[in-house]
């Protein structure tokens, strides 16, 4: 008989077996021990991972009253990736490099709000289909003016249907990347960049 506990976890409330709970608190601190000095970067990078975990735990989850046990947790410290092999990762990592995990992830369609003209639509096209944002702009300009207004119309209704990707994660999914601590890392560390380049 185990003990169940209540966490919040990325914003999301779960019923949790106290076994499964001590393994993804080592997990966590496993992984804040792995990332670099940086308190407020370790702490987003947490964050996300954290986000990325409860996503994954309410795909697993379809009764808000089932408890997540311990073979929930390790199938997604599974997918997220060890810390170690990220701790290895990272001392090797070079920007020519790239790591091939078991997992693939299949792209997922969002508005881009950090490339966008008005909403990110045709950005989040473009990330979506591998296709330059100018050309899917340039796509929307000709169904605008040779399909009377069209191109408008088009545009408006994935505005309002596609979400903004906000999290790192979606980002990551928008991008076709997986969702794992080593990326998750690089995007942030690669958006920190961008930030203080402006």
């Amino acid at each position: 008989m185990n003990k169940t506990i209540n966490i919040n976890l990325g914003g999301f409330f779960f019923h949790i077996d106290e076994t499964a709970y001590q393994k993804l608190k080592r997990y966590l601190d496993a992984i804040a021990r792995s990332l670099s000095d940086d308190p407020q970067g370790k702490n987003e990078i947490i964050a996300d991972i954290e986000a990325r975990i409860s996503e994954l735990l309410s795909e697993r989850i379809t009764d808000a009253r089932q408890v997540v046990n311990e073979s929930d947790i390790e199938e997604i410290i599974a997918i997220m990736g060890q810390p170690e092999d990220y701790a290895e990762a990272e001392e090797t990592y070079n920007e020519n490099t790239s790591y091939n995990y078991s997992r693939n992830t299949a792209k997922k369609m969002f508005r881009d709000g950090d490339d966008k003209f008005l909403g990110g639509v045709c950005s989040g096209l473009g990330h979506y289909f591998n296709i330059d944002v100018v050309w899917i702009r340039l796509t929307f300009l000709i169904l605008t003016l040779a399909g009377f207004g069209f191109g408008i119309i088009g545009y408006i209704i994935l505005w309002i249907i596609l979400p903004e990707a906000k999290t790192t994660s979606e980002k990551l999914q928008m991008e076709g990347e997986a969702v794992n601590i080593d990326n998750i890392e690089k995007k942030f560390v690669t958006n920190l960049t961008t930030f203080l380049q402006k």
